[in-house]
């Protein structure tokens, strides 16, 4: 995130503020609510005293009648505020998910890093609903404040004793209230941290289960997600018990206090201070309060919780983004030409030098599979180099908007994932650029998204599809391109996937296109058809095949070998099988 965007927390704070004005409907319409439960015992007080024990059947009927009036507010309003309510709780949360989902898709990464999937989709699940329902626990201790408020009052008039009970009595036990849900908060997110892991644990094994079936882990998975279940029963079971301790000390707290209200209550009424119905009064009023003290205890338990679930939400929303700087849009049209100086990342590139010419066809090949991934790391922007430069058309990467300049530089991962819909769904996109970023003077393919027609979008799949011999996919599924492929393409064999991803990479046309292993499930004669395909459907535009496929390597226009994380030798796939050992080695042995 740039120097002027907010922080995560600042987001955060946001996103549970922003529903005040509901909240806050909801929480005037439930104070009439409480006001109207603490007149209740009032009313019935002034029945039993001005028209039972004065036998006076017209009092009693206009009083009933106030009592009904009462009830018909009680209703509405309990109603109408609970609704209003729970509506901000729910559209908090929904709040929250955006957020977390915006930061987590940001072009600029770094809030999945040390976060497995599962943990983030606990995140923006669970944690959000915890943090949205602070804005009911907020507007229910508001009720109960109200409550206690009216009660106090009340009693007040109807005794200074038992007023002043209620008054100093109630923040008393608020403190404790809040003292006791104090390990409920620390044990709340160890729980969440543990039931996200796990759920975390749960999606990759899933993830690679099939994989898993190949080696035969099955049970050493399931060992490895019991154990971690085990870890996360564990840390609920805590948490649990905390929350049945804070709840059983505080309603154990909150009778004696009732208990106590009851007792002066009693007092006053056998010397003669109050009289039967005040008596009737201030016992109704002493029962009314176990619901806003009751409330007050679950509210603690339930802020308690949303601390500890808005801290992990605030981790994943403040979390460093894996890029900075770069704002400035991509300059059109690229012409593609890529140049690398002294790139070092990590344990992958050590120092490289590269220049890419614009329009053509340069495959990569590698001594170590680290070095590939650095550099498909550093070009896709995912990461910025710990030195040295990345320039596209002359500009540093690092300058560019990184959404903007992943249009126009495409890094297709040989491990990218198929989504769960039709073939023709993930080979298509839904939303076209623009602009095709085509070089200067090499004629610009149409896009489905410019207003060609259909027809020229279905022409440019088709092309995608047959360079990636994906067409004969197609063929063999009964439905054709209709065919669901499953969520992340299980009904695929490896190699059926790999060509569906490289026609989706070459579908999508982008001026700099950079694949990496992309054939490497597919058999030979395939291989060298697709390696065909591709030369083809990219000539004029710049293309970057990571690869020590003797197939893919032979048909690019030059060839460089990255050797101990530098250029190692460059030339023609025939003259460095021809004259440099090391190439022979890592491409034909």
């Amino acid at each position: 995130m740039g120097s002027g965007e907010p922080s995560g927390r600042d987001v955060l704070t946001r996103s549970v503020r922003g529903q005040a004005r509901r909240v806050g409907l909801g929480a005037a319409l439930g104070c009439v609510h409480q006001l109207g439960e603490a007149l209740v015992p009032v009313l019935i007080g002034v029945v039993i005293d001005q028209a039972v024990a004065g036998q006076d059947a017209g009092r009693l009927l206009l009083w009933l009648a106030v009592l009904a009036v009462v009830y018909v507010t009680l209703s509405w309003s309990f109603r109408l505020g609970a609704r209003a309510g729970e509506r901000g709780a729910e559209e908090a949360a929904h709040t929250l998910r955006l957020a977390i989902v915006r930061r987590v898709l940001d072009a600029r990464g770094g809030a999945e890093d040390g976060r497995l999937p599962g943990e983030l989709a606990n995140v923006a699940t669970e944690d959000a609903k915890r943090v949205g329902a602070v804005n009911m626990a907020l507007m229910s201790g508001t009720w109960a404040v109200a409550g206690v408020t009216a009660s106090a009052v009340a009693l007040l008039l109807t005794s200074v004793p038992l007023g002043l009970i209620v008054l100093l009595g109630t923040p008393v036990l608020l403190w404790l209230g809040h003292l006791l849900s104090k390990p409920l908060e620390r044990r709340s997110e160890a729980e969440q941290d543990r039931a996200a892991h796990a759920s975390g644990v749960a999606a990759d094994l899933v993830a690679g289960l099939r994989v898993l079936k190949g080696l035969g882990a099955q049970q050493a998975a399931v060992e490895r997600y019991r154990g971690t279940s085990r870890l996360s029963l564990a840390a609920t079971l805590r948490a649990a018990r905390a929350e049945s301790w804070q709840t059983g000390l505080v309603l154990a707290l909150t009778g004696g206090f009732i208990a106590l209200i009851a007792l002066v209550g009693g007092r006053l009424a056998l010397d003669g201070s109050l009289s039967l119905g005040q008596l009737v009064s201030a016992v109704g009023l002493a029962l009314f309060l176990l619901g806003p003290l009751e409330t007050f205890a679950w509210v603690n338990a339930e802020l308690a919780q949303g601390r500890a679930s808005a801290a992990r939400i605030a981790q994943v929303l403040a979390a460093e983004p894996a890029v900075v700087g770069g704002d400035d849009p991509v300059p059109q049209p690229v012409r593609g030409a890529l140049r690398l100086r002294g790139v070092r990342l990590g344990d992958g590139t050590d120092g490289v030098d590269l220049d890419v010419a614009a329009g053509r066809l340069t495959g990569i090949a590698v001594t170590d599979p680290a070095c590939a991934e650095a550099l498909l790391r550093c070009l896709g922007r995912e990461r910025d180099p710990e030195s040295g430069t990345v320039e596209l058309d002359g500009v540093p990467l690092n300058r560019f908007d990184p959404a903007q300049l992943r249009a126009a530089v495409l890094v297709a991962a040989h491990d990218a994932v198929l989504f769960d819909g039709s073939l023709a769904d993930n080979v298509t996109p839904r939303a076209e650029p623009e602009d095709d970023g085509t070089p200067d003077g090499s004629a610009a393919e149409p896009a489905a998204g410019d207003g060609t027609g259909e027809a020229d979008a279905d022409v440019l799949t088709e092309r995608a599809m047959s360079a990636a011999h994906a067409d004969e996919v197609a063929r063999s599924l009964p439905h054709g391109t209709a065919t669901g492929v499953g969520e992340g393409g299980r009904s695929l064999s490896g190699g059926q996937r790999q060509r569906v991803l490289l026609a989706r990479a070459l579908r999508a046309g982008p001026p700099v296109l950079v694949v990496h292993d992309p054939t490497t499930a597919v058999d030979a004669l395939t291989e060298a058809r697709i390696a065909e395909g591709l030369r083809e459907i990219r000539r004029g535009r710049t293309t970057l095949v990571v690869t020590n496929s003797p197939a893919l390597l032979a048909v690019a226009d030059r060839v460089v070998l990255l050797d101990g994380g530098r250029v190692g030798a460059e030339g023609t796939h025939a003259e460095l099988v021809r004259a440099d050992a090391t190439y022979r080695t890592a491409v034909l042995a």
